[in-house]
């Protein structure tokens, strides 16, 4: 599957040509926030103003029509209701439908009309101009970022950069939930799925030992991770009662290293593995025969007792949908 946690996404076109003021501002002036801010928000006034990664914006009015240049946040805006009106696709694999939209959230958007801005990640200024945003939001992190074009962007339309890489879904969705005037509705899918997390724990037993989340790639196969128990997918299971262990310290490769995720050679990887149980990400069933079956992981304690779980092909990265489908497989594993 091409779809991994270092690469999520690569390119394609959906185009429309037309042209809307808006009469909101944009300021990009550099700095970074480091999280969300917005003058005015916890009353509900506008306007207001909301620091972010490339600077400040300025919001006269709460937004109606929103667009997403960024898959990976998408699926945050659906669940806060946001009004989205288009998103970029990524192209079409095992893990999306046929326009590219990722299958945990794909029919909630179809449900709700949301259109394809452009497909493969192929950035369309035109498209974007054609949907008459009033608010563009763009990641700056990620194989799905189009930050470079922030500048392009913001001096047509207001826009509000995030970066989902340091901040889970639930700070992400408080973060759009401030721009988009739905901090009520962030708060409450918030509450909606920590309790969806306690019921699942009331379900299910864990099994004795430590578990590791591994990201497996096949043999020789580049980018093999293990999880991080600062990472989001760690605190999840964490959450559900089992314990995650880290990867013992010097097999990173990365030279700038992730608080999520260790990534490790394939040689390497069974040093990485120290749990009794693996938790396997972006996993099918073939994932999970082919990690059983690899003669370099055949002496660990998790190949040798089958304990070797799939976390589900959406769990590549947490948001609110996707991070439902993982408790789901979790509770279906040990049920």
């Amino acid at each position: 599957m091409r779809t991994r946690i270092s690469r999520i996404l690569t390119a394609g076109v959906v185009a429309l040509a037309s042209m809307f003021p808006v009469s909101c501002s944009s300021r990009g002036d550099g700095a970074s926030s480091g999280g969300p801010e917005a003058s005015g928000a916890s009353a509900g006034r506008w306007p207001r103003e909301i620091k972010h990664e490339k600077g400040t914006t300025e919001l006269k009015s709460k937004p109606k029509r929103i667009v997403s240049t960024s898959p990976s946040v998408t699926g945050s805006l659906l669940a806060i209701d946001a009004p989205l009106v288009a998103t970029a696709a990524t192209t079409p694999s095992p893990i999306t439908d046929s326009k590219g939209f990722f299958s945990q959230w794909a029919k909630v958007a179809d449900r709700r009309g949301v259109k394809s801005l452009y497909g493969n990640l192929q950035f369309n200024m035109e498209a974007i101009v054609a949907a008459e945003p009033d608010l563009v939001v763009v990641s700056s992190s990620g194989a799905d970022s189009v930050a470079d074009h922030y500048a392009e962007i913001s001096a047509r339309f207001p826009t509000v950069v995030v970066d989902y890489s340091k901040q889970d879904w639930r700070k992400l969705s408080a973060q759009l939930g401030e721009a988009t005037g739905l901090e009520s509705k962030a708060k409450k899918v918030t509450a909606d799925f920590d309790q969806y997390v306690r019921d699942a724990k009331a379900k299910i037993k864990p099994p004795d030992g430590d578990v590791s989340i591994v990201s497996f790639n096949g043999a020789g196969g580049q980018n093999q991770a293990v999880g991080k128990r600062e990472g989001p997918h760690a605190k999840l299971l964490e959450a559900m009662g089992f314990t995650v262990v880290d990867a013992p310290p010097g097999l990173e490769t990365r030279r700038q290293k992730r608080s999520d995720f260790a990534f490790v050679t394939y040689e390497n990887l069974a040093k990485a593995i120290k749990g009794k149980s693996v938790f396997l990400i972006s996993a099918s069933d073939k994932t999970v025969a082919g990690f059983l079956a690899d003669p370099l992981l055949a002496n660990l304690p998790a190949v040798q007792s089958k304990r070797v779980h799939s976390l589900g092909p959406t769990s590549f990265r947490i948001d609110y949908y996707s991070g439902r489908q993982i408790v789901d497989a979790v509770v279906k594993s040990f049920n």
